[in-house]
């Protein structure tokens, strides 16, 4: 679906004479090598096949058209492949980077208006273990006992498997979510 989009986009501000080509879905389109010495490579089969399933959990979630997704993760894979599922259900990307304060993240998250935030459990970075999801359980808490509108679930990217405090009907493991195991909310 999205090289078909790609291909219409590229064909009509193409030169007549050039053959657009789809990618081979057995080639490399992401490597990503992060700490410590980790590397992951997808397929473009792979990477569009994470990004329907994404898609599909975020339909399952109730985004739609239009909707606003916070995505709050270090630069991984899920990354990518949650740019990729928004764009298939035209939902509008909202970037929270994880560099954020606590008062930064209560702000962005309310500007943002999301109803789903993708958040991993924690990141390495500069050699260390850095917590990115408590940041974002605590901005959550501080925006809502100020009255901001409730993010109504939070999908969790297991990068570090670490321990993580959990809120039962809101926070969600991404990889369960992509397999289908998604309650349904609207």
């Amino acid at each position: 679906m999205l090289i078909r989009m790609l291909r219409r986009v590229i064909t009509k501000h193409a030169e007549p004479a050039e053959e657009i080509q789809e990618p081979d879905s057995s080639q490399i389109a992401l490597t990503w090598s992060g700490e410590p010495g980790r590397l992951e490579e997808l397929t473009h089969g792979m990477l569009l096949d994470q990004a329907e399933r994404a898609a599909g959990a975020l339909t399952r979630l109730g985004v739609r058209a239009g909707d606003r997704v916070a995505v709050h993760l270090p630069l991984v894979p899920e990354s990518v492949i949650a740019t990729l599922a928004c764009g298939r259900l035209e939902a509008i990307r909202t970037t929270l980077p994880v560099s954020l304060t606590v008062p930064e993240l209560v702000a962005r998250t309310r500007e943002s208006s999301a109803r789903v935030v993708i958040t991993a459990d924690a990141a390495f970075w500069d050699g260390a273990v850095r917590p990115v999801k408590p940041l974002l359980d605590h901005a959550l808490a501080r925006g809502a006992a100020a009255g901001g509108t409730p993010v109504q679930k939070v999908l969790v990217v297991n990068r570090c498997s670490r321990p993580v405090s959990w809120k039962p009907n809101r926070d969600l493991w991404w990889h369960e979510a992509l397999e289908g195991r998604t309650p349904a909310c609207r």
